[in-house]
């Protein structure tokens, strides 16, 4: 898959075109990513998707932004998935943001892109203030197909559903709506040794965002190494027995492993929801939560279907 960091001043060749954020790229996203590999397929069109960076609503107002479910790196490497040929990361600025919904159709779909089918979902909508509409795009000689939204047990598929499963500590529910089990991916990077102390030595994975969708402590395993998955426990929170004011961070202890694996790349798999985060008044009290942990977690995975 071929990633822009910015719209050519000409187009590229003629495309099939999704527009959207596809935070999560969850089951609704899916489908809309297969039917326009499907009809770029069928029409000889270039198959290409246009997101942006940020998310919108982290520009216009970033303390009410919700939590991403994807960096943008996990969002690409889904996107290779499902053989995206060409990504366009547009930067989501004043200039873009307040283009109107007319120079959009002309400068990015036409000018930049040349769209010959463009694919969106049932509520999309374009440009400034969200003023450019279907029928705008149709009345400019653009063809567009409005996929319906996905339904899993009732529920809209959306990113919103995504964070409430994650949020409520509802693994299978997310599964459902992603289409697989939640994860986060980042590097190893070093921590302050504080597992390390406690008995219980752990890989920090490296995150993006600042306001991850979960918090709490979960049986995980984690992939990305030679020796293939591994069983673990992790958690994920500003650890308020340790810190004050603390960021976010995700530290992970493998069962049964020792090897240094600082600079690895590694995902993280979120599989069952322990407890949630909390205050422990001594590191005596939180070592002695943690064996309880430790535990937990091993029994899931003694009893894991596999």
């Amino acid at each position: 898959m071929q990633i822009f960091r910015h719209l050519p001043t000409h187009p590229e060749g003629p495309s099939a075109l999704a527009i959207g954020n596809f935070d999560g790229v969850h089951l609704g996203h899916q489908a809309i990513l297969r039917r326009l590999g499907a009809v770029a397929a069928a029409r000889d069109l270039t198959m290409c998707v246009l997101t942006f960076e940020p998310h919108p609503r982290e520009f216009f107002a970033p303390d009410q932004a919700p939590a991403r479910l994807t960096s943008m790196r996990e969002k690409l490497e889904l996107f290779a998935e499902l053989n995206v040929q060409r990504t366009y990361v547009c930067r989501f600025d004043t200039t873009f943001a307040t283009m109107e919904a007319p120079a959009f159709i002309a400068n990015v779909l036409r000018g930049a892109l040349d769209v010959r089918v463009l694919l969106v979902g049932e509520d999309f909508r374009f440009g400034a203030r969200r003023r450019g509409s279907v029928a705008d795009l149709r009345n400019a000689g653009i063809e567009v197909e409005i996929l319906p939204d996905v339904r899993v047990d009732g529920v809209r598929v959306s990113s919103t559903a995504v964070r409430e499963a994650l949020a409520t500590g509802d693994m299978a529910g997310a599964k459902k709506l992603l289409g697989r089990v939640y994860s986060i991916s980042g590097h190893v990077v070093h921590g302050d040794k504080q597992g390390r102390v406690l008995g219980y030595p752990t890989a920090n994975v490296e995150m993006h965002h600042d306001k991850p969708p979960l918090t709490g402590v979960y049986a995980v395993k984690l992939s990305g190494l030679e020796e293939g998955e591994q069983c673990g426990v992790a958690s994920l929170g500003i650890r308020p027995t340790l810190k004050r004011d603390g960021k976010p961070t995700l530290e992970v202890h493998l069962f049964d492993f020792e090897r240094d694996i600082y600079g690895q790349h590694v995902r993280v798999h979120f599989l069952k929801k322990i407890r949630a985060e909390q205050k422990f008044p001594n590191l005596e009290a939180l070592k002695r939560q943690i064996d309880l942990d430790v535990r937990v977690a091993r029994e899931y995975f003694a009893t894991e279907v596999r």
